[in-house]
């Protein structure tokens, strides 16, 4: 059973306009989804968890004021475009009938992810896509919309492999290093360029120890040994 989060306190900043065109009303995702959720409702809840985990009221969103959701036929599951200002969420209505025997908990999880595209920052478009799409899925998995087929994922895998991957480890890091990291490391991609040094300067710890002690973690769960690599020196000198 999903348990949604709890309700966030009331937002300090409006929403954006929210639109819905559905392509074609006869199709069954068309029912599936109009069944399943309140598009505004659907809509307003993702919007709110890109708020809650990427946002403070020191540090406020992007200025969005429109979102689009285009229910279409398409392969694939969704994906997000646009301007700075006007977004565009397409969305598979073939996928919403894939997913139809637990439809509401899935489009909900889909429209936070892709909200968050709307949202977050790209470091002048230069952060690796894996990174991207997992801190899109880190948003899904606070807001409880994490689909029961998730996996963490560690040795022979690779942290910004996206998606739910880098999402566990990004969601992880905070609960190492304490709450907003993921938040500080979306806002260190506002106006600079990526580099992997974001995360030695946020945690003491390059990305490649963080993720050597998450999946030593993973595999053996032991905090002794992922401690002791946490305070090891570093053997990259991120130049």
């Amino acid at each position: 059973m999903i348990i949604p989060a709890p309700a966030p306190a009331p937002s300090p900043w409006s929403l954006p306009k929210l639109k819905l065109h559905i392509e074609d009303l006869g199709h069954e995702g068309a029912s599936i989804f109009l069944g399943a959720v309140n598009p505004k409702d659907a809509l307003k809840l993702a919007v709110e968890a890109s708020y809650r985990w990427l946002y403070t009221q020191e540090n406020p969103p992007p200025k969005v004021t429109q979102i689009l959701l285009v229910l279409r036929s398409m392969p694939g599951v969704a994906h997000t475009t646009g301007t700075e200002t006007e977004k565009e969420i397409h969305f598979s209505l073939e996928y919403i009938v894939q997913c139809k025997n637990r439809a509401t908990a899935e489009i909900l999880g889909v429209l936070v992810h892709e909200v968050v595209h709307c949202y977050q920052y790209s470091a002048k478009g230069s952060c690796p896509g894996g990174l991207i799409e997992g801190i899109a899925d880190y948003v899904r998995l606070k807001a409880n919309y994490g689909p029961p087929h998730w996996k963490r994922r560690g040795e022979g895998a690779q942290w910004d492999a996206g998606y739910e991957t880098t999402g566990y480890f990004l969601s992880w890091i905070e609960d190492t290093y304490g709450p907003g990291l993921v938040s500080n490391l979306n806002l260190c991609m506002k106006d600079t360029k990526y580099h992997h040094r974001v995360f030695k300067n946020l945690t003491q710890c390059s990305v490649k120890k963080l993720w050597k002690a998450y999946c030593a973690l993973l595999k053996d769960d032991d905090g002794a040994k992922v401690l002791e690599i946490l305070n090891s020196r570093d053997e990259e000198d991120d130049q």
